[in-house]
């Protein structure tokens, strides 16, 4: 049996959860302690809140006054309600609860049908029952009342490394699914924006939002996670990310986006993409050849059907980048304009090819290298603006167009963007680098 333990402020929010799911008919109360139950199996909200505030202390230092505990029994334990009962009332007692108010609700959303607790922690005399150790304590009486009443032994779900990443279904444990899934990306992936987060959780239907305002005159930032249907609808009421785990708070979030910064390499992923590209005909024809490469494109649209970003998600070196990261010929714009006219198709040569994107370009690149060898050298910004000049007077300007979720510094040329990217200035600067290196090695000639 799984114990999880929740401590919280609001007894009146856990009350409406729970009676959420009586309202849908998915769940009952089973019993109450010092709270009035009608037997009927249905909550009176405010009656049942009403109730818990007469145990309330009049002060408190306490700012965590209640607490919302589940009971999960193995698939496989078939109980009756009057052994979830007995289950509940045995292990509040053990857990110190025993005096305290507290209702019992069975949930049934799910096959693996379940009770909830929802209890306060806070006697009469201000005092509060200790939660530390709690996870330890609360495993050691799970097992004792399994090896009482023969049920089977029950763990948390652990996630290894190769476990698979799965779509939510609807018809199962939707909580625990959103939380696993959560917690899988944020191991495995890297990602620096939140429409790059937003675009691998989506494969998974699922979507985050970030929640900003004030409560009682204090500021709060958060996150709230949805599970939806693979149009994007919602099945289910939101999740906030306190109630699935650290791993998912804002918090946690920011800072793997700061993390990402220093292990994204966009290198191997452009060149799959470009590779690709040069050999797509169409829209689905290179969707379908970057599958093939084990890269999902994420695109979104505007009402009106125009493309306003794309996301490219490489699951071999598990990087999640905007089209912008990579380059102008893979941002939504380019890739609108090319699906829509398959003349205006990006020029793009691969990678591992010291080209730039056309002949009259190479040509100048070359013709600068030629001017070093013969001692005519120039700075390495006098090269790339020379480079740059031209790609604009050849007639193959790029579009200015970003992806709307990419930031500021991808908005300046790809200046700050991460990762080393094709870019004139840089290769020529890192060109000239070298060629200062080899020479002083040499020593002047004499």
């Amino acid at each position: 049996m799984v114990a999880k333990i929740s401590v919280g402020s609001s007894v009146y929010g856990a009350l409406a959860y729970n009676a959420e799911k009586i309202n849908k008919e998915k769940g009952r109360v089973l019993d109450t302690n010092k709270i009035y139950n009608d037997g009927s199996g249905n909550i009176n909200i405010r009656r049942a809140f009403e109730d818990f505030k007469l145990w309330m202390p009049q002060s408190c230092k306490a700012e965590k006054t209640m607490m919302h505990i589940s009971l999960n029994p193995h698939p496989d334990d078939k109980l009756s309600e009057a052994q979830y009962t007995q289950l509940a009332h045995e292990y509040m007692e053990k857990m110190g609860f025993g005096d305290m108010p507290y209702l019992i609700v069975k949930h049934e959303d799910i096959d693996r049908h379940h009770i909830h607790i929802v209890a306060l922690r806070v006697r009469q005399d201000g005092t509060a029952i200790s939660t530390k150790n709690n996870y330890y304590r609360s495993k050691e009486i799970t097992r004792e009342l399994e090896r009482k009443y023969g049920l089977h032994t029950a763990e948390h779900q652990k996630i290894t490394p190769d476990m698979p990443i799965t779509k939510v279904d609807p018809n199962g444990d939707i909580k625990r699914q959103v939380a696993n899934t959560v917690k899988m990306v944020g191991m495995r992936y890297k990602f620096q924006t939140m429409g790059e987060y937003n675009a691998i959780l989506g494969l998974y239907n699922i979507k985050c939002e970030q929640t900003d305002g004030r409560v009682n005159g204090r500021e709060y930032h958060g996150l709230v996670y949805f599970a939806t249907d693979d149009n994007g609808n919602v099945i289910a009421s939101p999740f906030k990310a306190s109630r699935l785990g650290k791993f998912a708070s804002r918090t946690a979030i920011d800072s793997r986006f700061e993390k990402a910064v220093d292990k994204i390499d966009v290198r191997p992923t452009k060149k799959a993409v470009a590779e690709v590209m040069a050999q797509s005909s169409d829209k689905d024809d290179f969707i379908a050849k970057l599958k093939e490469k084990n890269i999902d494109l994420v695109l979104r649209y505007t009402e009106e059907g125009r493309i306003y970003g794309a996301t490219y998600i490489d699951h071999t070196t598990k990087t999640v980048l905007n089209g912008s990261r990579l380059g102008k010929d893979f941002s939504a714009n380019s890739i609108e304009v090319w699906f829509n006219n398959p003349a205006e198709k990006p020029a793009i040569v691969t990678p591992d090819s010291t080209h730039t994107h056309n002949a009259d370009t190479h040509q100048t690149h070359h013709n600068d290298n030629s001017q070093t060898q013969n001692g005519h050298s120039q700075s390495a910004n006098s090269q790339a603006s020379s480079q740059s000049n031209h790609q604009d007077q050849s007639g193959h300007a790029h579009s200015n167009g970003y992806d709307n979720d990419t930031n500021l510094f991808d908005g300046l040329g790809g200046l700050f963007s991460v990762g080393p990217g094709y870019d004139a200035q840089e290769e020529a600067f890192y060109h000239e680098m070298q060629r200062r290196k080899k020479k002083k090695r040499r020593g002047p000639k004499l």
